[in-house]
């Protein structure tokens, strides 16, 4: 049986495109030749670029359309408006079946509400999440939402966890990955209401997960669980942090390493290992996020990425695809499901138990006073 499988892809999106997409594209063939493309876009502008990169036309069919979604095009007026868009074409390739998978490096509200009214979520899930790994001190971390929802309940955070737990160990390889909800402390009692009783269904539910409790901002960079679960605001601010603060770093130690004559001979005899450090913070090599819950394989490359970071999007763009992932998840979901509900009514229970007033005092049961009548 054929390995081959064929990704759609979004050629028009991204700062850079569409050489960057291309160029990406011939990377991924260089490492593996049983990859296949729909290319969506402008083939005016694409017809120059595929003749510098014959592989890449080789392994593709060109669809031309010159409609693109543009970096601040709204959600809805996107919905609306971009139905002959390089974006929503290659979305409804993948929707159709006629590829495996999509990756685009377009703008992100746009791709998630496209994707979500061309797929639909899995049985079982309420909204998808973007979800993505990187370096961390014990290896590497899986982290979700990322952005997709900026307001989630208890129960959002609760199918986070399992699809995170499902991303982990196919994509991560680990046997039984640990899962931690972001919090403003450890302590059962701090953090939103929403946050607490998500911890309380994951503890008291009987699942097949390794739930740790509450984890902090810290505890992300230290690798102290291998699942990080949050909503997206909290996620993407995270994200960006950690990101900058490795940009910062960098500056710092590329400045310090040129300082002088003396850094600058250290740094040569350094060079090794600093190189090594690089590629280890290398945001390229960690980019290629995904829209866990979707009934479909959806990849959000980042914009401002070179040819290498889109090769990468396309990489973990087959691995879900080859690892299986929704159909994990569906399995998954389909095995816990009664459980999560369970101990969601039990948790309710016992909220409206606490909120009740209290019952009232049994009348007096002495002797009658005088006159045989009872006050």
């Amino acid at each position: 049986m054929s390995d081959i499988l064929t990704l759609s892809i979004d050629t028009m999106g991204g700062d850079r495109a569409p050489l960057m997409v291309i160029e990406g594209l011939n990377m991924a063939l260089e490492k593996d030749r049983e990859i296949r493309f729909l290319l969506f876009g402008d083939e005016a502008q694409l017809s120059p670029i595929l003749d510098r990169f014959p592989a890449v036309r080789a392994a593709s069919e060109v669809r031309h359309t010159e409609d693109v979604i543009t970096n601040d095009a709204k959600p809805a007026q996107a919905l609306r408006k971009g139905r002959q868009s390089s974006m929503r074409l290659a979305i409804d390739a993948a929707g159709a079946g006629e590829a495996q998978g999509i990756v685009s490096a377009g703008n992100t509200g746009a791709l998630m509400a496209m994707a979500k009214f061309v797929m639909r979520t899995l049985p079982g899930i309420d909204r998808p999440a973007i979800a993505t790994y990187f370096p961390t001190q014990r290896g590497e971390t899986v982290m979700l939402d990322l952005g997709a929802n900026v307001d989630c309940d208890a129960t959002n955070l609760v199918q986070f966890a399992i699809m995170g737990e499902v991303f982990a160990r196919n994509v991560l390889r680990l046997k039984n990955p640990s899962i931690g909800i972001l919090n403003i402390g450890e302590e059962d009692l701090k953090g939103r209401s929403e946050v607490k009783e998500a911890a309380r269904i994951l503890q008291e539910a009987d699942l097949p997960i390794k739930f740790q409790g509450f984890v902090e901002g810290d505890d992300i960079g230290a690798g102290t669980v291998d699942v990080v679960v949050t909503d997206g605001f909290s996620g993407n601010i995270a994200l960006k942090t950690a990101e900058g603060t490795a940009k910062l770093f960098t500056h710092y130690l590329k400045k310090a390493l040129t300082g002088s004559l003396l850094a600058k001979v250290g740094a040569l005899f350094a060079g090794p290992a600093l190189r090594a450090f690089r590629d280890r913070l290398d945001p390229r090599r960690y980019n290629g996020a995904m829209f866990l819950g979707l009934n479909g394989i959806c990849v959000k490359s980042h914009g401002g990425t070179d040819g290498l970071g889109f090769c990468n999007a396309v990489e973990v763009a087959v691995e879900l695809v080859r690892d299986r992932v929704n159909e994990g998840i569906k399995h998954d979901f389909s095995q816990v499901s009664a459980a999560i509900n369970a101990a969601r009514i039990e948790a309710d229970e016992a909220a409206e138990a606490a909120e009740a007033p209290p019952a009232p005092a049994d009348p007096p049961t002495g002797p009658a006073p005088e006159g045989g009548q009872t006050p």
